[in-house]
């Protein structure tokens, strides 16, 4: 999509990319080894094309969601498994899509121009760097 995109971007000088990670990079997780490196790798990725697009006025963040309900979790997951994640946040309950909106609407919006480069975890105080 960056490929695809961030061109232009460049050619108006404006641009804002946000990368769906995953707080699992930062966890002791049971995840397979694919998914974790993947989001690392996103998470790397966002760093360089942050460095790489910067001076052209693009933004490049990511966020990292916890374990979120969605229909396809929910149908491929146990329940016992959100409510065990919630019981370790400091937010107590179930991340659902919605709690993503208003991060990624900040990042996207002219009050984030000075942030990039950056991961947002937003997971409800699982992980606390």
């Amino acid at each position: 999509m960056c490929k695809a995109f961030v061109p232009g971007m460049q050619e108006r000088h404006w641009g804002r990319v946000v990368n769906i990670a995953s707080n699992t990079v930062w966890l002791a997780s049971s995840m397979r080894l694919h998914y974790m490196h993947s989001k690392a790798a996103l998470i790397g990725f966002r760093r360089a094309l942050a460095t790489e697009v910067g001076e052209s006025g693009i933004t490049v963040n990511a966020i990292a969601p916890g374990l979120t309900r969605t229909e396809t979790t929910t149908s491929g997951l146990p329940g016992s498994l959100f409510d065990s994640v919630a019981a370790q946040q400091v937010i107590k309950r179930s991340e659902v899509p919605e709690h993503l909106v208003g991060t990624v609407a900040f990042l996207t919006s002219d009050d984030a121009a000075f942030i990039t480069g950056q991961t947002i975890s937003v997971d409800g105080g699982l992980v606390r760097l």
